[in-house]
């Protein structure tokens, strides 16, 4: 008798990935690799700052003070002149790297950075008045005033331009911050000119530097840096829903006003605190968002993320490079991220990438 033969039956497969999560899956494990890689680079710059200067330590001398079975000179050195000051060049550019990547974000504009928000002129004129009228000399004193300054600074731009970037009008908050930040610099610019104590304290901190601000200023500025990274690094989803657009965002359910009120916040107590410890370091909050975005793409949860190695280590590298280049001497951080930050502008702009960001 013949059987008529069964059909074929195709193998059960197992259901296999697909492609876009895979993808995605790979994207976020290499960016995941490159974020510990930026981490150790600020972990070994640490290490380079603790034995560059004008006693150079070596490496093995550096371990053992860390230890506490090093000599009594290097100890001192190692523990209480740049342990202070590496910490503090960690949290600062933390600090205003974020707040570069959150200025941008949330004006939608790629060259917008802290400083347009009036911070550093709020600092700055705070200081001069600590010194002018109440006396104030050591630099632990200035971090209170200029710390307060910066924020009244901010809250004064956001509330004057509060109702025009709700409207999606983000150019304001651009002209209020320059025009505060230009009419505090006339009066601190008078203050100073008309009474040279007050200059001879002052210039020493607007130029931006790391060197002799101690560890009360690394004390009094790490709390409120921690508090707006806590604050910033939630906001990366809702920010790439806001660079959609205002009628976007509020359409997938984003509460727009909520989302820029804390970021805001996050701003003045970074960059409050950050200006307040070190001076005004100008170009972290502008340079280190670009060239993030031009390794890592427009997703603001990863620039947010990424912002934090980036900054510490652009700010290191800046008092590293400070105080090697003129010896016995030493060149401010911040006068040497001006130098490293305005030509790499430049030649973002000229690629075209800062416009189109």
């Amino acid at each position: 008798m013949k059987t008529t033969p069964e059909p074929l039956k195709a193998p059960r497969r197992t259901p296999a990935t697909p492609a876009p999560r895979r993808t995605r899956r790979a994207r976020n494990t290499r960016l995941s690799l490159g974020w510990a890689l930026g981490t150790s680079a600020v972990l070994a710059l640490a290490v380079v700052s603790l034995g560059v200067g004008s006693r150079t330590i070596a490496l093995d001398a550096i371990w053992a003070a860390l230890s506490g079975h090093g000599s009594a000179a290097d100890t001192a050195v190692v523990w209480q002149l740049r342990m202070p000051r590496t910490l503090l060049g960690c949290v600062v550019g933390a600090a205003l790297g974020v707040a570069g990547v959150l200025m941008q974000s949330l004006t939608r504009n790629p060259l917008a950075e802290p400083g347009l928000a009036g911070v550093n002129a709020g600092a700055s004129f705070a200081v001069v008045l600590a010194i002018s009228l109440f006396g104030v000399t050591d630099t632990s004193g200035y971090v209170w005033f200029a710390f307060a300054g910066a924020v009244l600074a901010a809250l004064a731009v956001h509330g004057l331009t509060r109702r025009g970037m709700a409207a999606g009008q983000h150019t304001r908050l651009v002209l209020a911050g320059a025009a505060a930040s230009a009419t505090l610099g006339a009066i601190t610019g008078i203050l100073t000119m008309s009474d040279a104590t007050t200059f001879d304290s002052y210039r020493f901190w607007v130029v931006g530097a790391l060197e002799n601000r101690g560890e009360p200023a690394l004390l009094a500025a790490a709390p409120f840096v921690a508090v707006g990274i806590a604050l910033a690094l939630p906001l990366g989803p809702a920010l790439n829903a806001l660079a959609l657009g205002e009628e976007q965002g509020s359409a997938l359910g984003l509460r727009t006003g909520a989302v820029r009120a804390v970021g805001m916040v996050s701003v003045m107590l970074l960059c409050g605190a950050a200006t307040a410890a070190a001076g005004p370091i100008a170009f972290v909050g502008l340079v280190v968002p670009h060239l993030l975005r031009m390794l890592l793409g427009p997703d603001v949860r990863w620039l947010l993320a990424y912002a934090i190695p980036a900054g510490a280590v652009l700010v290191l590298t800046s008092d590293i490079v400070g105080r090697v280049i003129a010896p016995p001497g030493e060149i401010e951080a911040g006068i040497v991220t001006a130098f490293v930050g305005a030509p790499v502008l430049i030649w973002l702009v000229n690629r075209g990438r800062a416009v189109g960001a």
